[in-house]
């Protein structure tokens, strides 16, 4: 046991109550910290926010048992950093490296290994909360679990039900490398059926599969990257240098990363949204220093334009019609991927995307995927020109009405534009709100509603 990560755990917890005794009644709760992978906007906020330093560190690893014990603002890039060098990763490890796992679980995640382990938080054993009524308390799952209410409705609630101090995960075991098939499809149906096939028999011509993902280039280009971990050596490709991971799909049929390589695959270029600062020019790319070719850095230089308007400045220099950003990820059935997609190039016209087949392994209110089924996320992160004389967000209006007609779901990390009544029903509000008034009776926490659509 580690005593001094437990016994800094609990100056660190200590340290979060004080802080939140000091912000006044009425005030906004939110987390004091710096970085964020949220893309929806928030009303600025005046005051003290939650003192979270301390906690974002790996308290303990039990290798034989197989789990660990992690504060909620601890990165994925700092978890797997002490976990491989046991031989174990979180049964899923979402792409961007400073995904918080607290984040991951409240906020949810996803990956290639998601079509055999679901999503972050099914592989979550017990957490401790923060809630709004200023408490600390440790849940566990189910019905019959200790706050078992509060560690059911905890995935996708956004921080309105409370923050995550330590959570006690699952791991599992991998090997040094990770051999890499990519498959190239014509036809969207055979892609749903060859995705919905590896799926259930987690094998392809023989090979066993641990992660699948893919992307959609555009109509009649569609690749899966079928992962097999291995122990077998052998040259492997750096997507940190010169070479950019998506592109390396059209290119070539088989490939080897390093595991950790692998984890971090997406993250050197945001997918391949580094396109946007130029990075996937050589010359630029030889610039740039590598330390800087992350996700958050991207995020960062997002934010800045965001703040300064310069993108809508230079349309508006050029000619051109406004922006509006679509950046959303859904999951649709697997067997309705390819009305999704027909309908996205038509209506959205945005490529490439992003495909990552996933499955709930049991019922979880507040994102309520049907247990068992195979449902495909889908990932697009861009913008598009509407002009000003569009109604205010067309696209991302049409993808959630689509996406439900099509039995989907909408992650929340994002804009959303739903009224309050089809929210609570997509969301399970009714629930939610009896959650919430039990851990938070003085409603100090913003609710989950006005984070995601009010954006407070």
């Amino acid at each position: 046991m580690n005593l001094r990560g437990w016994a800094a755990h609990e100056v660190a917890v200590e340290r979060l109550r004080s802080s939140y005794a000091a912000i006044p009644a009425g005030a906004p709760v939110r987390l004091a910290k710096k970085t964020s992978n949220l893309f929806r906007p928030r009303a600025a906020a005046d005051g003290p926010g939650l003192d979270v330093s301390g906690l974002d560190g790996v308290i303990a690893i039990d290798a034989v048992a197989r789990t660990a014990d992690v504060q909620g603002m601890c990165t994925y890039e700092d978890l797997v950093d002490a976990t491989l060098p046991h031989g174990l990763v979180p049964k899923v490890v979402p792409q961007l490296r400073t995904i918080t796992l607290g984040g991951a679980v409240t906020g949810l995640g996803i990956e290639s290994t998601s079509f055999r382990s679901g999503l972050p938080h099914e592989s979550v054993l017990e957490m401790d909360v923060f809630t709004g009524g200023g408490e600390v308390v440790t849940c566990r799952p189910g019905p019959d679990g200790e706050h078992g209410d509060l560690f059911d409705a905890f995935p996708n609630s956004y921080g309105s039900l409370g923050y995550a101090t330590r959570l006690r995960i699952e791991l599992e075991q991998v090997p040094a490398y990770v051999a890499l098939r990519h498959l190239r499809f014509d036809d969207p149906g055979l892609l749903a059926k060859s995705i919905a096939e590896i799926a259930r028999s987690r094998a392809h011509e023989g090979t066993p599969v641990d992660g699948l993902d893919g992307v959609a280039f555009g109509p009649g280009e569609y690749y899966l990257t079928l992962a097999t971990w291995t122990d077998a050596p052998g040259p492997t490709s750096d997507y940190t240098g010169q070479q950019v991971y998506y592109r390396s799909l059209q290119q070539r049929e088989t490939d080897l990363l390093t595991m950790y390589d692998y984890l971090w695959r997406w993250d050197t270029d945001w997918f391949w949204c580094s396109g946007a600062f130029g990075l996937q020019h050589p010359t630029v790319r030889r610039l740039w220093p590598r330390r800087w070719r992350r996700s958050d850095v991207y995020h960062k230089l997002i934010g800045l334009d965001r703040r300064i308007g310069f993108a809508d400045w230079l349309d508006r220099r050029q000619g051109r019609p406004l922006r509006e950003r679509v950046i959303q990820d859904v999951e649709v059935p697997v067997e309705r991927l390819p009305d999704f997609l027909e309908w996205f190039d038509e209506a959205v016209g945005m490529r490439p995307v992003w495909l990552c087949p996933c499955v709930a392994l049991r019922s979880w209110p507040t994102y309520p995927l049907e247990p068992g089924l195979l449902y495909v996320n889908v990932g697009f992160w861009g913008t598009v020109h509407v002009g000003p004389e569009a109604p205010q967000a067309p696209r991302n209006r049409a993808i959630e009405q689509r996406v439900h007609e099509l039995g989907g779901h909408k992650s929340l990390y994002s804009d959303a534009f739903y009224d309050r009544a089809t929210f609570d029903r997509l969301y399970d509000g009714d629930n939610l709100a009896v959650v919430k008034g039990r851990y938070d009776p003085q409603d100090r926490l913003t609710s989950l509603y006005d984070k995601a659509v009010k954006r407070h």
